[in-house]
């Protein structure tokens, strides 16, 4: 008979038990200790659907960073054709870089008008990850590229590029938690 295990070798030291990874400098203490209340507000600056926000209020604690973005994942696929468009009631229109010449706030301007009019709300793209410089350009290719798209075709990359913008806000926001003393976390003398 074989024995799948190796042999023990002369001079082989034991392993100590390997513990898990290092705890994740965005330590989300702050988040799953906060009031509900208090993270539903937060997590509206995220995204603006109530049902991905008690859902992912409801379910803390989260033991790091990437357990809560896979929740935010989940819970964004998981949102109905009424629930994406609330979401989508709260976007605002992508910002300009600082600097952007006149011309590019007409071309934006109408590119965002016949975006809208074409699938009835408002133009969402995900760039974190992209230059500020490059902002400009990508919003108005996505744009022009997305018009000639069917509902249907858009309603997914819509879906995929609010859940894109949702991961960015969320990480950035589980920051903001691990940084900002709340006053319940103030002791007093």
């Amino acid at each position: 008979m074989t024995s799948h295990r190796l042999p023990r070798l002369p001079g082989q030291v034991a392993l100590p038990e390997q513990k898990s990874a290092a705890p994740s400098p965005a330590r989300l203490d702050g988040f799953n200790s906060a009031p509900a209340d208090e993270v539903t507000r937060a997590l509206l600056t995220c995204c603006r659907s109530l049902r991905w926000v008690h859902r992912l209020t409801d379910h803390r604690p989260y033991p790091d960073l990437g357990a809560l973005l896979a929740a935010a994942d989940e819970a964004a696929y998981d949102l109905t054709p009424a629930d994406l468009a609330e979401a989508l009631a709260g976007e605002s229109l992508t910002p300009l870089p600082d600097g952007a010449y006149s011309a590019a706030h007409t071309a934006l301007s109408a590119a965002h008008a016949a975006y809208e009019s074409r699938f009835g709300h408002v133009f969402v793209i995900c760039l974190d990850g992209f230059a500020p410089g490059e902002a400009l350009d990508r919003v108005l290719v996505g744009i022009r590229s997305r018009l000639t798209n069917d509902p249907e075709e858009e309603r997914v990359i819509t879906a995929d590029e609010l859940r894109g913008l949702a991961r960015g806000r969320l990480t950035r926001l589980v920051r903001q938690f691990a940084q900002e003393p709340r006053i319940a976390d103030i002791r007093r003398p």
